[in-house]
């Protein structure tokens, strides 16, 4: 569909820490490994524990009980994630290198954006969604560094987790191992392109974040850094507005826009590449996502079922002799062309059950996929949101609008082993 030049820089054999610059590219300088910031996930025992803050432990182990959750299986996943947090601290402490600790929840809401600065690289310990909340805290909104901070991810539970962003699941059983060859310098650069997201408005209104974990709004953090922008004249002509408030969450995965009552209509109008054709369309929602996020929900709303192939073929098979296709090879071949490069310099949007009868989408031949560069959507939705990432959700209403780009120096740094 595209081709786009890998940004895989090879470095080996060298104990320094090589980092990019802040626009990107080639290594500007080298530092070596002293200070590391490790991000612990959120276990469902600590989860709970937030949930009913003013519960006793005896108290709360009752309530678990009582409601039919199954308390020691809930105990148990949450002592082996605890173990393997100290266990990768150990490591990168046994190499001599000083760490620090913040929990999920710290580092969401109040960890000081100079502790941030202050390690080398941040290092998430769990899943996928703690590697996510992580690469969000790079963002250049949050925090305003020369060099970019690589993020380098631990698996706590590979046999319960698949951990697409973490290291391999044979660094989750040695970590010493990883820690060495960080260490060494023994590994591939990887840059992960990530979506900027500008709200564009017409009065100084802007809807404020609510984080989807704890249902409040999102800390001052992002209020200060924020401010509404005057647009260019250009701009304003384009798309209809005054000023422009730059998101300081830089979408990792995916962007989605949807009403919040699933069963309710999504009523949008999208531009796509900066055109002069307005598509409107009537849907379950749109998702618009990167490579790294090709892999996730961008597959579950495109792939092909083997039962849906199967299907296809005896239709077709009415009309050609096709005894020998198999419907598992042909779907696994369509969807894995589903996926595209992390560092692409695109974006790819998926309209999910967009509606093709009447008049709509307008035009008739709007595609409900497609790869683009920027992508422009106005809501007509009633109460719809726009949620980054699965975590950081605004309002996005009626006459809100949004936009949608990618930049070199808003990737992500992080490293691929093996």
């Amino acid at each position: 569909m595209f081709k786009t030049k890998q940004l895989l820089n090879a470095v080996k054999g060298d104990k320094f820490f090589r980092q990019f610059g802040a626009q990107g590219g080639e290594p500007t300088e080298s530092k070596r490994i002293q200070k590391v910031l490790i991000v612990t996930k959120l276990s469902r025992y600590e989860y709970e524990q937030q949930r009913h803050p003013n519960l006793s432990k005896e108290q709360l182990e009752r309530h678990i009980r009582d409601r039919g959750s199954d308390f020691e299986i809930m105990m148990h996943y949450h002592n082996l994630h605890k173990k393997f947090e100290k266990k990768i601290a150990k490591s990168f402490q046994n190499a001599g290198v000083e760490v620090r600790v913040a929990n999920r929840n710290e580092f969401r809401t109040s960890l000081d954006k100079d502790t941030i600065k202050w390690a080398d690289i941040l290092v998430p310990v769990g899943g996928d969604g703690t590697f996510l909340l992580t690469a969000g805290r790079t963002c250049p909104l949050f925090c305003r560094t020369q060099h970019k901070i690589p993020v380098i991810g631990f698996n706590s539970d590979p046999t319960r987790s698949e951990g697409h962003l973490m290291l391999p699941r044979k660094y989750s059983e040695d970590p010493d191992d990883a820690v060495k060859r960080i260490l060494k310098g023994e590994f591939r650069w990887m840059h992960r392109t990530r979506i900027r997201t500008t709200l564009l408005g017409n009065n100084g209104h802007m809807p404020e974040s609510v984080d989807l974990h704890n249902h409040n709004v999102s800390s001052r953090m992002e209020q200060q850094l924020t401010v509404p922008e005057a647009l260019s004249a250009e701009l304003s002509r384009k798309y209809g507005a005054k000023m422009k408030r730059v998101l300081p969450y830089l979408a990792l995965n995916e962007v989605f826009i949807g009403e919040t009552l699933s069963a309710r209509v999504s009523h949008l109008q999208i531009v796509l590449n900066d055109s002069d054709q307005v598509n409107k369309t009537k849907c379950s929602g749109l998702c618009v996502c990167t490579g790294t996020g090709s892999t996730s929900w961008h597959t579950s709303i495109n792939r092909l079922t083997p039962n849906t192939v199967s299907n296809l073929l005896a239709i077709v098979r009415k009309h050609a002799d096709l005894k020998d296709l198999k419907a598992e090879s042909i779907a696994d071949e369509y969807n894995s062309k589903l996926v595209f490069p992390s560092d692409a310099p695109e974006l790819c949007y998926s309209i999910r059950e967009q509606i093709c009868c009447g008049v709509w989408p307008i035009p008739k031949e709007f595609p409900a996929r497609g790869f683009v560069r920027s992508i422009f959507i106005k809501s007509r939705c009633i109460d719809a949101s726009l949620v980054i990432d699965g975590s950081i959700a605004y309002q996005f209403n009626d006459g809100a609008k949004v936009l949608f780009e990618v930049h070199p120096e808003d990737a992500l740094l992080t490293i691929a082993l093996d």
